[in-house]
């Protein structure tokens, strides 16, 4: 691309207008959306009748309300469009109950999980959690499976609800996820008991340093009700993480990252079952996937032979009767890291962790890259990471199954791809795709964004229509510009398709049923509702 093009793509009018919002107050994760108009101020691009969509992101939970209101004939949270029928593509599964091809099938069920086998031993099991984190310590937990077993229980304590930030209300419902894990310690019916205390993960990925480090404060306090309630009534505590995140708040450069990282989490045993409490001796290191081996030794419950992870206990010696109960407790986004520079963990006070990890035996456990079945050397994040715990081996993830299409060339061969790329042709519809656009997200890739543009191109696609999502987790400042600014250049240099819609993912990627956001994302895809951004002349479209 020349000097005079790359020049024509920077100064672009959506560039320009996310660049304008940005000067206006505005950031990427909320970015209102923004719609490419015609000379006329007529929106380019919408959703209509008939039209194919490929909706490229992976992980999914967070996808499934916007593809809801596209696909399910009775939806009826907010007013939809009559009569509009679309062809509908998701990457992966997002939920079974989808009216909807997808890409990339499960590779299969993911049997004997943590969860299962509690269940098939006629345990009892309750998890606690707030609602943003439930499908977590739920679905992902459970090996990806709606399923819930027998003598599974599951209390989802609401998140804060009516904030426009979480900045707001750092302390969002830990509180009251702690009274229900007090009133179930209480009841010897339960043997197992699985919590999170999402504090840290959620408001870590906002940048309010004032806020994140209330978050840590009030996850310690609610810990340290925990212990105490735990050594009361007998209840052995382990407790773990899913991924870091604030414990390496800054980069190199010192500007602020929000997003998840690659450092190991902590492990701890805190044996208040016996008298003395600090005789066992556990491995110095491990990975995410020992854990539930290592609950079910506690258990005096013999690991499936799926399970490839190990105990991390090396001086473990079965009683004759197990009546241990166990509190599997998740710090969501704790992680570990000895530099105190930046870490937001080792300047908030945290006195009953440190506690906890100084008094009891602990180890460290890898939560990122391969050891969570991620590409080497990239971060953790909250599925891979409840996925891990619960089905106690490696899994591969989805991410990596695409990216190895991709390179033995299955990908451009992929039948739901072919079907709505040859069917937009064929019956003159539009093709629209869309996604996050970020270098790496836990919910996708720009990588798999410019396959699915060279796919289409090869195809001969006549009409093809960009998408894009952006929001800043693990992102500098204002890097949604930049990001839309290299799909321009994508479609320029492969001659196809236009970005139409750009908008923040707080919008299109909600689970906790605000509909009052989804709605808006549904009003700017179909109706064209948002900032408005003319075209100029596109030469890299096929229009």
């Amino acid at each position: 691309m020349t000097e005079e093009e790359r020049a024509h793509i920077t100064n672009s009018p959506l560039v320009k207008a996310i660049k304008k919002a940005y000067k206006d107050g505005e950031e990427d994760e909320a970015l209102e959306p923004i719609i490419r108009v015609d000379s006329y101020g007529q929106p380019i691009g919408r959703f209509e009748n008939g039209d194919y969509v490929i909706f490229y992101d992976i992980r999914g939970e967070r996808e499934v309300e916007l593809t809801e209101s596209f696909t399910k004939k009775d939806f009826r949270q907010f007013p939809i469009k009559k009569n509009l029928f679309l062809n509908f593509v998701t990457m992966i599964k997002y939920d079974s109950s989808l009216n909807v091809r997808v890409a990339f099938p499960s590779d299969g069920e993911i049997k004997n999980t943590f969860t299962e086998v509690i269940s098939k031993a006629g345990l009892r099991m309750v998890k606690i959690v707030e609602s943003e984190k439930a499908v977590h310590v739920g679905f992902f937990m459970n090996g990806k499976s709606d399923k819930v077993f027998p003598g599974e229980e599951r209390v989802i304590v609401a998140s804060p609800e009516d904030i426009s930030s979480y900045a707001l209300k750092p302390e969002m419902s830990a509180k009251e996820v702690t009274e229900e894990i007090s009133n179930k310690i209480k009841n010897p019916f339960y043997r197992v008991i699985v919590a999170n205390l999402a504090n840290v993960d959620v408001v870590g990925h906002i940048e309010n340093k004032e806020a994140v480090l209330k978050a840590v404060e009030i996850v310690d306090c609610e810990l340290g009700r925990i212990i105490t309630a735990c050594r009361k009534q007998g209840v052995t505590l382990v407790v773990t993480s899913d991924h870091g995140t604030v414990e390496e708040w800054l980069y190199e450069d010192g500007s602020i990252n929000t997003g998840h990282t690659r450092n190991p989490v902590p492990f701890i045993i805190a044996d208040f079952y016996l008298e003395e409490p600090r005789r066992w001796i556990i491995k110095e290191q491990g990975e995410l996937s020992d854990v539930a081996p290592t609950v079910l030794e506690l258990l005096g419950l013999a690991k499936p032979p799926e399970m490839t992870g190990e105990s991390l206990l090396l001086n473990f010696q079965k009683e004759p009767v197990i009546k241990r109960r166990v509190l599997l407790l998740i710090l969501d986004g704790w992680g570990l890291n000895e530099k105190k520079e930046g870490n937001l963990l080792a300047e908030a006070k945290t006195e009953n962790f440190d506690k906890l990890w100084s008094d009891y035996s602990h180890s460290h456990l890898k939560a990122a890259g391969e050891a969570v079945g991620m590409p080497s050397h990239t971060v953790g994040n909250s599925e891979a990471g409840h996925l891990h715990i619960g089905s106690g081996r490696r899994v591969l993830l989805d991410r990596v199954r695409i990216d190895r299409a991709i390179e033995n060339k299955s990908f451009f061969r992929n039948e739901a791809f072919i079907w709505a790329m040859e069917g937009a042709k064929k019956e003159n519809k539009s093709l629209h795709l869309l996604g996050i656009v970020s270098h790496y997200s836990s919910h996708g890739t720009i990588k798999h964004l410019h396959e699915l543009l060279r796919l289409a191109e090869d195809l001969k696609a006549k009409q093809v229509f960009v998408h894009a999502l952006i929001g800043r987790r693990g992102e500098k400042p204002e890097s949604g510009a930049i990001y839309v600014g290299k799909v321009e250049e994508m479609c320029q240099a492969l001659s196809i398709g236009e970005v139409v819609t750009v908008m923040g993912r707080f919008w299109a990627l909600d689970r906790e049923e605000n509909w009052d956001r989804v709605e808006k994302a549904y009003r700017a895809l179909v109706d064209g509702e948002g900032n408005k951004a003319y075209r100029q002349n596109c030469r890299y479209s096929s229009l």
